[in-house]
């Protein structure tokens, strides 16, 4: 049998040109072509062909490098400095171009609000190829670690004995230095107390600007029980992989061809309070009211759901009792007393009255109660319908009515046809994100860097998706051209 032999001493080992490093179908050539479509200084970066001093890297050949290094799931500058001199498809993006990672670096400190507008350009470029209708959105959130660890969160009293700590430490470096500038020979030592004063003085800021934090939380009446060191502006979420310094990823789907129409990095550990604000924020990027929305029972909160509800718009999301249908369900729940809407009261299945018994919770719900607790306990089914002494009480919400349309509405066969769609189209990009791109933490700190690399990371799904729907790099090309 025969062998095929590898020569390094062979002459022609490349192409003549970097141009015929990677062929027509190259995925690379489809992100180019995306970014060379790009209006920088409407993403606000900064073009001036005039600027005087040392030359700098062509912004858009930048650009072109982190998206598509994202795409191979590669966040790291030092990993893609290594790409830009081994990758031959690097090599041919960046033209031979050979910045360090310090360089790149530096280019993603500076424009990390450009990275992260450039989802934004992407869909908008989708809506022009009829690629993303926004009637019909699908809204879900995943949970991202942070670049932070566990053991890095705080509460309140222990940052406030930190503080107290680099008190008395910045007290004592004071002394010391006093002490040691009267000594004539003691310069060097002073130089390094004058340094490690500065350093501790840095700390105290970032101690007491993690106060403040607290203070403004506890303002707006959201007091977190601990806040990150390291990543303030993460919080302790728990996911499959236990509870960690996380982010709460939100993702709002297209129904047509499952292109992501707008992604958004937020704290709060659940997605009770994001359904509108998704829903509006990507409406803005589509310039259009969505007909239908759709999420599970993550976003089942009735005020959230009906700030939607009431402007004509389809809500398809279940109650948290809906998605539990498999769960047997009690005898004596509140499914089953009959609220008389004229008397305001309910009726319990042995036709006993339940009235008004005041607000509940702040004032976001009402209670509803026996008038007589002699009645419950004289009731054959006291101990399985109620315990309390003083009788069985009702809770109902301020909009309980919105909760009951939104349920029917739910239950109706066109609702379901569209709820069945949402696993396929809304779990896909999530799935895209973190297992082919294989972001399964951030790289970046802070709010405002996750957010651009969520960007990034989104529209890498959408370039995907389009070369997919388009039938090739070449079709891809084509079609951008058009537009």
């Amino acid at each position: 049998m025969a062998y095929r032999y590898g020569n390094r001493n062979q002459m022609a080992l490349l192409p003549k040109s970097i141009e015929e490093y990677v062929s027509e179908e190259d995925p690379v050539r489809a992100y180019d072509v995306f970014i060379e479509t790009l209006d920088l200084e409407d993403l606000g970066i900064e073009i001036n062909l005039h600027k005087v001093g040392n030359a700098e890297y062509d912004p858009k050949t930048m650009l072109k490098l982190f998206v598509y290094g994202y795409s191979y799931g590669w966040k790291s500058c030092r990993k893609l400095e290594r790409a830009i001199y081994h990758n031959l498809s690097f090599i041919w993006l960046m033209g031979g171009l050979k910045p360090d990672y310090k360089t790149v670096s530096e280019f993603r400190r500076k424009n990390k609000k450009a990275l992260k507008g450039v989802l934004k350009k992407c869909v908008r470029m989708c809506i022009e190829l009829d690629l993303i209708e926004g009637n019909v959105l699908f809204v879900d959130g995943t949970k991202i670690r942070a670049n932070a660890g566990r053991g890095r969160n705080y509460t309140r009293k222990e940052y406030e004995r930190k503080l107290l700590e680099i008190d008395q430490n910045i007290d004592k470096l004071f002394e010391e230095c006093e002490r040691i500038d009267q000594e004539e020979d003691a310069n060097e030592s002073l130089v390094k107390m004058k340094k490690e004063l500065v350093n501790n003085k840095s700390y105290r800021a970032r101690i007491q600007e993690i106060l403040n934090r607290f203070k403004e939380e506890e303002e707006q009446g959201k007091a977190p029980k601990t806040i990150n060191q390291t990543d303030p502006e993460s919080a302790m979420m728990g996911s499959i992989q236990g509870t960690h310094a996380s982010y709460n990823v939100q993702s709002v789907v297209d129904d047509k061809h499952g292109l992501i129409a707008h992604a958004d990095v937020v704290s709060d550990v659940n997605d009770r309070n994001q359904f509108s604000n998704q829903i509006t924020q990507a409406e803005e990027v589509t310039g259009k009211e969505c007909e239908i929305c759709c999420g599970d029972a993550g976003y089942a909160n009735t005020k959230e759901l009906e700030r939607i509800d009431r402007r004509g718009t389809r809500v398809i999301v279940p109650s948290q009792r809906q998605a539990l249908h498999n769960r047997e369900e009690k005898p004596f729940s509140k499914d089953k007393f009959d609220y008389d809407k004229d008397l305001d009261c309910y009726y319990c299945p042995e036709g006993h009255k339940l009235v008004y018994a005041g607000m509940h919770e702040s004032g976001k719900s009402i209670a509803y109660r026996i008038n007589d607790a002699n009645i419950c306990k004289q009731c054959n089914n006291f101990g399985e319908c109620t315990n309390a002494r003083s009788g069985r009480k009702i809770v109902r919400l301020l909009q309980e009515e919105v909760r009951e349309k939104l349920e029917r509405q739910y239950e109706q066969s066109e609702s379901q046809e569209v709820y069945k769609r949402r696993k396929s189209r809304v779990e896909h990009p999530f799935g895209h994100i973190k297992r082919n791109l294989g972001i399964t933490n951030f790289l970046l700190r802070g709010k405002e860097g996750v957010q651009a690399e969520l960007s990034i990371a989104a529209t890498c799904f959408n370039i995907a998706r389009m070369i997919t729907l388009f039938g090739g790099v070449k079709g891809f090309i084509g079609r951008l051209c058009t537009v």
